[in-house]
């Protein structure tokens, strides 16, 4: 279940309740039913929580395998390079070469590095967005909260003067 369905729910339940006789900000609502669906929405937002610590794991996962093959790219290049070099007649030939092969790896390194960039700050956007409902929608639910508080403070004043006759 989305979290911010399980608010949503909770809100319209305490908007369906009935209010308690006499009282327009109390409300009588099934206590067994509203510690369920706060119950629900509590273990739903550790696993929201746990996927973006997975979705950050793994991007440090892709980067560092990203570098080991850079890294690893790179010294063969290099290896190849010196290998070529030491041979007297191709040592033009090997320069050039060995050259090309470590601007191949660094580019190679450069497009996977870009890659998880990529994937990272497209997983990051999700979650930011995730998270940015669940602020409106909480900030909805204490607007509203604030309102029927305001409403019953009102009404509250006037049962308190005495009856005009």
């Amino acid at each position: 279940m989305d979290p911010l369905d399980g608010i949503d729910e909770i809100i319209d339940l305490v908007h369906e309740s009935r209010s308690v006789p006499m009282s327009r900000t109390n409300v009588m609502i099934d206590r067994d039913h509203l510690i369920e669906k706060l119950e629900i929405l509590r273990s739903d937002l550790p696993s929201e929580l746990r996927k973006a610590a997975a979705v950050l794991e793994e991007r440090d996962r892709i980067i560092e395998a990203g570098r080991r093959e850079a890294d690893r790219i790179i010294s063969e290049g290099e290896t190849e390079h010196a290998r070529l070099v030491s041979v007297n007649e191709i040592t033009v030939s090997a320069e050039h070469e060995g050259a090309r092969i470590i601007a191949e790896a660094r580019t190679e390194a450069q497009r996977l590095r870009e890659e998880v960039d990529d994937y990272v700050d497209t997983a990051l956007a999700n979650f930011e967005q995730f998270l940015t409902r669940a602020l409106a929608s909480i900030e909805r639910g204490r607007d509203k909260m604030h309102a029927l508080r305001e409403i019953g403070t009102f009404q509250g004043e006037d049962a308190e003067r005495p009856l005009p006759f």
